[in-house]
């Protein structure tokens, strides 16, 4: 499963990955009210490549009437074969009005929100799973009440990213704590956190007893990794280095791509935030660099692209290294004031928590 990032895991890139390796993709996180409210940003994320046969959309959602309704939407208008809810964004915008990694803290408001989804869905066949975090910090721990409401709830499964709301993305991932939700519940447990090559995942899986995993950050600039995971699940050994003109041939083929859903100027300028990530640790130099990420035509790209030295192999230094922002752990995370006094927050008002728009 790839794990929805807000800019990234649009239609093009999802069919990149697919023609890498076999797997479930899921689009961009949406909000519920957004869709509900005919969000334009929205609907227009909603669109999916050729080759997903299994349509899966990530849902963000607080309010259970709201959340519900998205989720018929979705199955009756868009033929959607997976809905994954998002409990786990821990910035502090969604985590102040009560959203986020912070809401599993109302064990009440997360099973009604659970139950309406997944009766909402169940006319249509339609799974439902969600994906959470350890908690808001060490001394506020949900991930096992959560794993349980989940499947009292009728998930099909639940994904645990191994790291608190008050970690963000910094430091370990606790994968202990994988482990002891898939001891404590019968429906399948998807782990997430530091998987940066293949044989993290098979090694989560063996030391956790999980199902499966949820790769995010660790694809970034590397479409190629679900191709190694492929390979990893069927027992093959082998791994994709690729040289750095392989890599510019994914390249030019991934601007085709976001050309072909946005067209060449947005598609082009979207382009462009994915180039350091795909030429990390290659022997680039800092001007050619620069001219990649502010590209604004195929001829351009194709002209930088053929400066390249194609023959450069891929850099032994960044396997197995983190990718994207880790940033620093919050010592406070902002919710709302008398948030940790109940958990119940059936009766909360938490609409400022889900904006209109979708894709943050």
């Amino acid at each position: 499963m790839l794990a929805p990032m807000a800019g990234i895991t649009n239609a093009a890139y999802r069919q990149l990955c697919l023609e890498q390796g076999a797997g479930l993709y899921v689009c961009e996180m949406i909000t519920s009210r957004g869709l509900v409210y005919g969000d334009h940003r929205t609907k227009a994320m909603l669109a999916f490549a050729p080759n997903e046969q299994v349509r899966s959309v990530q849902l963000y959602g607080v309010d259970p009437g709201m959340v519900a309704e998205a989720t018929t939407i979705l199955c009756e208008q868009y033929g959607v074969h997976h809905v994954d809810l998002n409990f786990g964004c821990p910035v502090p915008k969604v985590t102040r009005k009560g959203g986020g990694g912070v809401l599993p803290w109302k064990r009440d408001r997360l099973r009604q929100i659970l139950e309406a989804t997944v009766a909402a869905a169940d006319p249509f066949g339609v799974p439902v799973t969600m994906k959470t975090r350890m908690g808001i910090d060490d001394d506020h721990l949900t991930y096992l009440d959560a794993g349980r409401i989940a499947e009292q709830s009728g998930c099909a499964a639940i994904a645990l990213h191994a790291r608190t709301v008050s970690q963000a993305y910094a430091g370990q991932a606790d994968w202990r704590t994988i482990g002891a939700l898939v001891e404590h519940v019968e429906i399948p447990v998807l782990g997430n956190g530091d998987i940066w090559e293949a044989a993290d995942a098979v090694r989560m899986m063996r030391e956790t007893g999980s199902a499966g995993v949820v790769i995010g950050r660790g694809c970034l600039g590397r479409p190629w990794l679900f191709r190694d995971l492929a390979d990893a699940m069927a027992g093959r050994d082998t791994r994709a280095l690729p040289s750095l003109g392989e890599v510019a041939a994914i390249v030019r083929r991934h601007a085709e791509l976001l050309a072909g859903v946005m067209g060449e100027k947005h598609g082009l300028t979207d382009m462009r935030k994915h180039m350091a990530w795909y030429f990390k640790g290659f022997p680039v130099g800092g001007e050619l660099r620069h001219a990649l990420a502010m590209i604004s035509t195929f001829d351009e790209l194709d002209s930088l692209l053929a400066q390249l030295d194609h023959d450069a192999p891929y850099p032994q230094g960044e396997l197995g290294r983190p990718r994207g922002r880790q940033g620093s752990p919050r010592h406070k995370v902002v919710m709302p004031t008398g948030w940790l006094d109940d958990t119940s927050g059936c009766e909360l008002d938490l609409a400022e928590a889900e904006l209109d728009s979708s894709g943050g």
